[in-house]
């Protein structure tokens, strides 16, 4: 099992028996700080104090794995929708288990078991007679012969005042105006690029109206006795107001599972009616059994985490399913639901690649405990919430480095001195603790912030029961400033073995009560007292009883600290390496590795030689280093590929001929294997930036670079292209930025990397420096699909 159970854990009778799920993440991309702390994060921390407490509980999840979108992202990286599927739920299962996720399953949903089980849903509510059938015309495409989902399709906008040319089939990103394939003008499969056409196919729909007044029963019933966040409430309600119609579950695709009624056997379940099923199938996976845990609704409590966007699929959807079988399933008793974690000043996206990403965390110094703690005390329960650098630094230096780790190395650091000095690491017996003031005061307050805890998490209050915990430990602070040990150790040992034991008692706790939030800081904890790695908030009782917790005599281990404070400068690095999107990112690292070569290898006579060579007229031109940073200083000129081969030493290296104009030619290497086919290279127009220092890539020396683009997620990358008619050698010139370039950018003046973070393509696909497009006499550069890219 995930979490080293050895046996899968069944429901016990007698016992609270707690199913608890996380919303499916997509496989298609790598989820953002958004996503975790919206599902996996959350239902970690309530799957831990279920442990805590003693419950039986089980924390199943998994790959979203069916569906257009990774149809559509297999065709972008040219490999299966297989292929993709294994390489991102490998991606995501290792930021969850950076993340300290404590799965007992974690699985995906293209499994067989998922088949099986989605069509023996299917047969009831076939057999029920809560499946209709109805004709829809939709796009087909003669040459792949096959009916296009909405994003394997994209055309003008039809709305008025848009017609931006490449809108998807379910949603223009110009205008943001949501689409049905059929309603685009010059519609195109994004497959073959030739024009589809409209064609009906039958589908089958499942009949919500039908199953309209158990749905509603259950929803008043539940949300009530469920205690249901008010946000899920307000989204389901708008929706039960709208009235439930019938919603069809089948789609003409490949990549799912199949229907078996032979009349649809060629199509796929709709994924909104695939995934939820998949908290089944990965249960079923997990144990043979699982029938105990999801046709069980006696005995076991279902517990669901997810962000807004997916509240009516577990709410409406997904119960409709379930009624309909007319089987005993265990429907969900409680859902929790977060809004929207928003990044600095701007929202985290999958698709456009902005924010901080889960493989993003491992790079920074920053460990798994301090990232855990900020999601967490900014989790989104009622309102939008704001993930900002500066606030991170400010709640590790405020509450976890002056607050908690304060306390714990405090107390631990004076029991772990020498004698006579302190206690030599032992704890010392503390007789009369019960009728000392100060520490009967302690007690009490703590006691009743235990409870408080407890009622918070138990209602799924995970902020307020974190923010109850921190309160615990700076109560702990007071009593340790209160009773002044210090002094007592000199002057009234007996009352100072009392604040010790009853304060070290205290650390004990608060390694309980943080270990569903902070599971790593709590393994640290009990690591310096000496302790085995066992976790119990059973008896909530010992709270008042402090110093009984830890044993007289008991020898602790070696304090350190907990935390460690970061850097003002580190983190003004951190705003600038995640500014921007991961295509941003991505190709500032390569130009960085790229400039750092150059400074490596490249000698300096290779500079002085392209120099002399140059006419007189550039050599009088003002010196690099006392010139503004402008467009001016590149040689960015028009280029053709004369050919264009595998690189003898790297596989994903191609080596290009270039004719530069002026009966001069440049030998280039470019990373574009994956991207763009041999025999598409060849022959082609292209832009050429010419003043980069020489580097020596593989034993070959590029002396110039192609430039392209890449898409927001840097899955696609296309040549940036200037047009057919436009002169080779010519220089690509930007409106108000004229000059003479350099003869060879120096590195340590970083021309190339500032101006290199505004390169894009706009909407309309032109190549551009910020707003200014990439100009020759013949007109503008473009790029072939790709809109609102990155330039490298």
């Amino acid at each position: 099992m995930e979490d080293g159970e050895s046996c899968p854990k069944l429901p016990i009778p007698g016992k609270r028996n707690i199913l608890i799920t996380s919303a499916l993440p997509y496989v298609n991309n790598v989820p953002h700080l958004g996503n975790i702390i919206g599902c996996v994060l959350s239902a970690d921390v309530y799957a831990r104090y279920c442990r805590l407490r003693g419950y039986n509980a089980i924390y199943i999840c998994g790959t979203d794995e069916y569906g257009t979108a990774t149809e559509t992202k297999a065709l972008e990286e040219n490999c299966t929708p297989k292929e993709i599927c294994d390489k991102y739920h490998a991606i995501h299962k290792e930021v969850y288990d950076w993340f300290d996720i404590s799965f007992d399953k974690f699985g995906r949903t293209s499994t067989p078991e998922q088949t099986q089980v989605c069509q023996a849903i299917f047969k009831k509510l076939f057999e029920n007679n809560f499946l209709s059938e109805n004709t829809m015309q939709q796009l087909y495409c003669d040459t792949c012969q096959k009916f296009l989902a909405d994003r394997l399709v994209e055309g003008s906008c039809p709305f008025p005042g848009c017609n931006y040319d490449s809108a998807r089939g379910d949603q223009c990103e110009n205008c943001g105006k949501l689409l049905n394939p059929t309603e685009l003008k010059d519609p195109r499969c994004k497959v073959c690029r030739t024009t589809p056409r409209i064609r009906d196919t039958d589908h089958l729909f499942i009949e919500l109206p039908l199953l309209k007044d158990r749905l509603e029963k259950y929803i008043d019933d539940t949300s009530v006795t469920g205690g249901w966040s008010q946000n899920a409430i307000q989204t389901t309600k708008a929706w039960l107001k709208e009235g439930l119609r019938q919603r069809c579950i089948t789609r003409d695709l490949k990549w799912g599972v199949p229907v078996p009624h032979e009349k649809y056997k060629d199509k796929v379940f709709y994924v909104w009616f695939d995934a939820p099923i998949g908290y089944v199938s990965i249960t079923s996976c997990y144990t043979s059994e699982w029938e105990k845990w999801w046709k069980n609704p006696e005995n076991v409590e279902l517990y669901q985490f997810m962000g807004k966007d997916n509240v009516p699929f577990h709410t409406v959807m997904f119960p409709s399913t379930q009624l309909g079988t007319g089987e005993n399933w265990t429907l969900m008793k409680t859902i929790s639901v977060t809004e929207y974690l928003n990044y600095e000043t701007g929202k985290f996206s999958k698709s456009k690649g902005v924010g901080v990403f889960g493989n993003d965390v491992k790079d920074t110094n920053i460990p798994v405990e301090v990232w855990r703690y900020y999601l967490l005390t900014n989790r989104p329960e009622v309102s939008d919430t704001l993930f900002t650098w500066d606030d991170l630094r400010a709640k590790l230096t405020g509450e976890l480095l002056n607050n908690l780790g304060n306390f714990v190395n405090r107390v631990l650091s004076f029991i772990a001195k020498p004698e006579p000095s302190g206690y030599g690491s032992v704890i010392p017996d503390a007789p009369g603790a019960e009728s000392h003031p100060l520490t009967q005061s302690l007690a009490e307050k703590v006691g009743n912030f235990v409870k408080e805890y407890v009622e918070a998490m138990e209602k799924v209050k995970l902020k307020q029961g974190l923010k109850t915990a921190m309160t615990i430990s700076n109560e702990g602070n007071a009593y340790l400033q209160e009773s002044q040990f210090w002094k007592l150790f000199k002057e009234d040992k007996p009352s100072c073995a009392i604040v010790i034991r009853t304060a070290a008692g205290l650390v004990h706790l608060l390694a309980q009560l943080l270990e569903p939030f902070m599971p790593s800081f709590s393994r640290e904890v009990f690591k310096q007292l000496n302790l085995p790695l066992h976790f119990s908030l059973s008896d909530e009782g010992i709270a008042s009883r402090l110093w009984e917790i830890l044993p007289p005599g008991h020898k602790i281990g070696t304090p350190q600290p907990l935390f460690k404070e970061l850097d003002k400068e580190e983190v003004d690095q951190y705003k600038i390496k995640f500014a921007g999107s991961q295509a941003d990112r991505r190709d500032r690292d390569v130009e960085a590795a790229n400039m750092a070569e150059q400074l490596k290898k490249t000698k300096l006579s290779d500079a002085k030689k392209q120099k002399a060579s140059k006419g007189a007229g550039t050599s009088k031109s003002q010196p690099a280093a006392t010139l503004e940073i402008t467009m001016a200083r590149l040689d960015i000129r028009v280029g053709k590929i004369l050919k264009a081969e595998k690189h003898p030493k790297a596989d994903s290296l191609y080596v290009e001929k270039i004719d530069i104009g002026g009966g001069e030619t440049r030998t280039v290497v470019s990373g574009l294997v994956k991207y763009i086919p041999l025999e598409e290279m060849q022959n082609r127009m292209v832009c050429v930036l010419c003043n980069l220092k020489p580097s020596k890539m593989r034993d070959v020396m590029s002396q110039a670079m192609v430039l392209a683009a890449s898409s927001s997620d840097g899955s696609k990358v296309e040549l940036v292209e200037p047009p057919e008619s436009a002169t080779i050698g010519e220089r690509v010139r930007f409106a108000g930025h004229e000059g003479e370039p350099d003869v060879v950018l120096n590195p340590k003046k970083k021309v190339w990397e500032t101006l290199l973070v505004d390169l894009n393509t706009n909407e309309n696909l032109v190549a551009c420096y910020k707003d200014l497009p990439f100009t020759t006499d013949a007109g503008v550069c473009k790029v072939a699909t790709i809109s609102n890219g990155t330039i490298r």
